[in-house]
């Protein structure tokens, strides 16, 4: 059996050799084929296709083509972007569609009022961009350098500036360039159309003429605007002298008006001050007088209350010792009548009579005695009264009427103070004894006819 494998291996193994030999060589004619294939695409992309930057025209020519109008032309254009190249038939040309700086001076242009003006200008101009008109450039300028293009332009440019011009006075071309510069514009679009090209910009440099008609005319106006100017200041001058005037009008009027105002108020406060010096003086005068009511009215108290402690001095001197005096008389003669053994009983009913008197008065008597010193006490009083000096008072009324009535009742408050402190430093109540003294008068007195009180 292992004969018969090694017998079947050894047949098979040449056979699996050969075909994987003639799988490597179909492979490595892919792979070759494959590569030839990309270095041919890639040389065929590099031929034909091509690429067209953003500022330039691609023209490929060779192949006829109907425009959009009609017409059949020879030849393609693509504005940036790509295209491919037919082999062989067609062949690829590029215009440069970048701007072309032109310097355009005219001399001796006449204008509209035959005046030469000599003018200076830029322009920007460059391949039109609409598809319509740049056909018009591929066929004038393919293969021609910029500076061709740039002499056609800038002829067209001198054109378009004079007639311009002719249709313009000096003034306006002075005066409005924005206007001129469009003019030109117009007036040179339609020719530019034709040649494929177009205005990006257009300014005007400068403005001028030989003959300093320009000059002349700025030299009037500024004459002119110099007037104006004077004729302004002139009547500004006067306006300010006249406002100047009507405001130091307008100060005087207000300053007098102010001064009589003052016045006024001076005035006014001369009177104000006037009543309130009166109404003072009136106050103090009668304050005065009812100082002086007060002070009379005082000595009048104090007179009556001299009279009332005279009448119970007198009594207390007079009568109460009288009255004694008889009673013991009265004793002392029965006394004697009687016989001498009622002698000494009628002395102790005398002394005993005497003692019950003092009894009887109890208190009273001390204040009897006391009451005996009275004139002293009341001139005292009454010298303390006299001290008491009053020269000016300036009475303040809190608006109740209250003040005056205070002041007056001060004085009878004094003389009360005066004997409140003797009540305080002697113990003897001037006013309590007094009452009580005019109580027992009262009722000893005999009651009035009629029985009225």
């Amino acid at each position: 059996m292992d004969q018969a494998i090694g017998t079947m291996a050894g047949a098979i193994l040449p056979a699996v050799l050969q075909i994987t030999e003639q799988l490597a060589v179909t492979v490595g004619i892919a792979a070759a084929a494959t590569v030839v294939g990309l270095m041919l695409f890639s040389w065929i992309t590099r031929r034909f296709l091509i690429i067209c930057p953003p500022n330039k025209l691609l023209v490929l020519s060779g192949r006829r083509r109907a425009t959009e109008d009609g017409r059949s032309v020879g030849y393609r254009v693509v504005a940036g972007g790509r295209a491919w190249r037919v082999p062989v038939i067609e062949t690829a040309g590029f215009m440069d569609m970048t701007t072309i700086p032109i310097y355009v001076a005219v001399q001796n242009a006449y204008s509209k009022n035959s005046i030469p003006l000599e003018v200076h200008a830029i322009a920007n101009v460059k391949l039109a961009s609409d598809p319509r008109i740049v056909m018009n450039a591929v066929e004038r300028f393919l293969g021609r350098d910029r500076a061709e293009i740039q002499r056609v332009a800038k002829e067209t440019l001198e054109g378009a500036l004079r007639g311009t011009l002719a249709r313009m006075t000096p003034e306006e071309v002075n005066e409005d360039r924005l206007k001129f510069a469009a003019e030109i514009s117009d007036e040179v679009e339609e020719d530019l159309e034709k040649l494929g090209l177009q205005v990006d910009t257009l300014k005007i440099q400068s403005v001028s003429d030989e003959k300093e008609y320009l000059d002349s005319i700025g030299r009037v106006r500024i004459a002119e605007a110099i007037k104006r100017a004077e004729i302004a200041e002139s009547n500004a001058r006067n306006e300010a002298n006249k406002e100047a005037a009507n405001a130091k009008a307008l100060g005087d009027v207000a300053q007098e008006q102010a001064q009589k105002a003052i016045l006024q108020k001076q005035n006014e406060l001369r009177r104000i001050r006037a009543e309130l010096e009166a109404q003072a003086e009136s106050e103090e005068k009668k304050a005065v007088a009812a100082g002086e009511a007060a002070r009379a009215t005082a000595e009048q108290e104090l007179q009556r209350i001299r009279s009332e402690l005279e009448q119970i001095r007198l009594q207390a001197d007079v009568v109460i010792p009288w009255e004694a005096k008889k009673s013991q008389q009265e004793y002392e003669a029965r006394a004697q009548a009687a016989p001498i053994a009622e002698n000494g009983r009628a002395v102790g009913e005398a002394l005993k009579l005497i003692a019950d008197t003092w009894r009887a008065a109890g208190p009273d008597a001390k204040e009897i005695f006391l009451i005996q010193q009275l004139d002293q006490i009341l001139a005292d009083v009454a010298a303390r009264l006299r001290h008491v000096a009053i020269d000016d008072v300036q009475v303040l009324d809190a608006g109740d009427g209250r003040a005056l009535p205070r002041l007056v009742s001060g004085y009878p408050a004094m003389v009360a103070a005066v004997l409140e402190e003797l009540r305080a430093s002697t113990g003897v109540d001037v006013p309590a004894i007094l009452g009580r003294r005019l109580e027992a008068a009262a009722g000893r007195a005999p009651a009035p006819a009629g029985g009225a009180r």
